[in-house]
């Protein structure tokens, strides 16, 4: 049973330590299952699902280049600020979060 309306809202969850992501690098971690990239693009921090739409890959071990992420499976490329699929074989957009940091850090909302 839910006990209060923050668990059907979302929630901010903390990511990475903004310290340790350079500029042009991304990271990964997880919550609840759900595999998240957090990109840092010149200090700017965004967060997009963290498996690639076309075949299992992850997407922080992939090439950044100005806004976006080549996968390193079979180089389709997304825009990290909006998911957009932009080139073949992705033609699926990648789902897109919220970001903040706080005290040094970056956390991302995740909604259910």
């Amino acid at each position: 049973m839910i006990k209060d309306n923050q668990a059907l809202a979302g929630v901010w969850v903390k990511a990475v330590s903004a310290d340790v992501l350079e500029p042009d690098d991304a990271e990964k971690f997880e919550h609840d299952g759900l595999c998240i990239a957090v990109f840092n693009l010149d200090g700017s921090f965004f967060a997009t699902a963290g498996i690639c739409t076309h075949e299992h890959a992850f997407l922080s071990e992939g090439y950044v280049d100005g806004e976006t992420v080549e996968c390193p499976l079979h180089q389709g490329l997304f825009n990290i600020r909006t998911g957009q699929a932009l080139s073949p074989p992705v033609t699926e957009g990648l789902r897109t979060f919220k970001t903040k940091v706080e005290d040094g850090d970056v956390y991302v909302f995740v909604e259910p």
